[in-house]
C-alpha cells in the first residue's frame, strides 16, 4: 500500500504546511535527503499545543502533541515532494521536550510521532534513529519541538 494511501486508511487528516517563523528553510534537499527544521505541534485552530510536561501536562498529552507534530511533518514532506510515496526511509528524529527538571518520560512523549511514522512507512522504513531531550524553554511555549531527516528516491 502506497504512503498516500495509508494516510487515507488510517484516516488522518494532514494540516496545511507549516511556514517558516523565522530565517529559516522548513525543509531542505541535499541529494536524496530531506531535512525537515523543528516543527511544532500545531492544532487543527492553526495555534501551536503550549504546555510544560511536568507541571500543567501528562504524558498523554505530551504525546498527543508529538503526534500532531508528526502531522505536520507529513504534510511539510507532501508539500515538497508532491507524495509520500517518494519517501524511502526516515532516517533520525531528534525530539524536544519542553519540561520540569524532574520529568524524564521524554521518549514516552516523542513515541507519539515515532508511532505515527511507524504507521504510515512501516515498521522498518518508518523507525529510525532518534534522540528525546528535555529542554525548560521552546518557542512559543510549545511543549514539543521535533525535527527529522528522510531518505527520498
Amino acid at each position: 500500500m502506497s504512503h498516500d494511501a495509508k494516510i487515507e486508511k488510517l484516516g488522518l487528516e494532514l494540516p496545511p504546511p507549516p511556514q517558516a517563523l523565522g530565517l529559516y528553510k522548513p525543509v531542505i534537499q541535499v541529494g536524496n535527503l530531506l531535512y525537515l527544521s523543528g516543527h511544532g505541534p500545531v492544532q487543527s485552530d492553526g495555534y501551536l499545543r503550549t504546555g510544560r510536561l511536568g507541571t500543567d501536562m501528562d504524558v498523554e498529552q505530551g504525546y498527543e502533541a508529538a503526534r500532531l507534530v508528526g502531522l505536520a511533518m507529513l504534510s511539510t514532506l507532501r508539500g515538497h515532494l508532491g507524495s509520500l510515496d517518494r519517501v524511502t526511509r526516515l532516517v533520525k528524529l531528534t525530539g524536544f521536550v519542553r519540561c520540569t527538571e524532574r520529568f524524564d518520560a521524554q521518549p514516552a512523549v516523542v513515541n507519539g510521532c515515532s508511532e505515527l511514522m511507524r504507521d504510515v512507512f512501516g515498521a522498518d522504513a518508518g523507525v529510525g534513529a532518534r534522540s528525546a531531550v528535555g529542554t525548560n524553554a521552546l518557542p512559543g511555549n510549545m511543549a514539543v519541538e521535533i525535527e527529522a531527516i528522510f531518505e527520498i528516491e
